[in-house]
């Protein structure tokens, strides 16, 4: 993957903190919005770029579940990683499960988690060393992904914009040790 530096940003991880998921205008003024409304959901684990004048973008929203997973947990979930990308088109967003013991991923997240971008599972709560280099490995993946998607998307008017001619979404998988 290209690797995309921002000048004056320091990537960041915070839990527990709020992100818009939707945004609505409530009126207008000729053709420009005058009220509008935010709601946010608050997010398990957020990574995000922060400027030095105070501004931050979201990158990576992780959710984290413990032990089991539902049909219900995985549907909703893929839902607020959904309404997440609506206001956020480039943010990437995954699932980590603690405390599997030796268990895979589940079969309902995958069929019921088609807004995840990623998936892992740790078999107790605190990640063996490779757990963790794999989870990391990924996560450094998706912060480029997210900053090539919005440059893709903010820019693709402008003349400098950088070019692209194939985007490919591959599936990678670990097994089970």
């Amino acid at each position: 993957m290209q690797s995309v530096s921002l000048k004056g940003s320091t990537v960041r991880v915070e839990a527990g903190k709020k992100l818009p998921y939707a945004f609505e205008v409530l009126s207008y003024s000729d053709t420009e919005p005058g009220e509008q409304c935010t709601s946010q959901y608050q997010t398990d684990v957020l990574i995000y770029d922060q400027f030095e004048d105070e501004t931050w973008i979201p990158r990576v929203v992780i959710e984290c579940k413990q032990k089991t997973v539902t049909t219900h947990d995985a549907l909703t979930y893929s839902t607020k990683a959904a309404t997440h990308k609506n206001v956020h088109p480039y943010l990437r967003y995954g699932i980590l499960l603690g405390k599997r013991n030796h268990y895979p991923l589940p079969g309902r997240l995958i069929r019921h988690g088609l807004n995840f971008d990623f998936m892992a599972s740790w078999v107790d709560y605190e990640p063996t060393n490779d757990e963790w280099q794999d989870l990391m490995g990924v996560l450094v993946e998706e912060v480029k992904a997210s900053r090539l998607l919005q440059g893709m998307l903010t820019q693709s008017r402008s003349k400098s914009r950088k070019h692209f001619s194939l985007i490919h979404r591959p599936l990678n998988f670990k097994k089970m040790s």
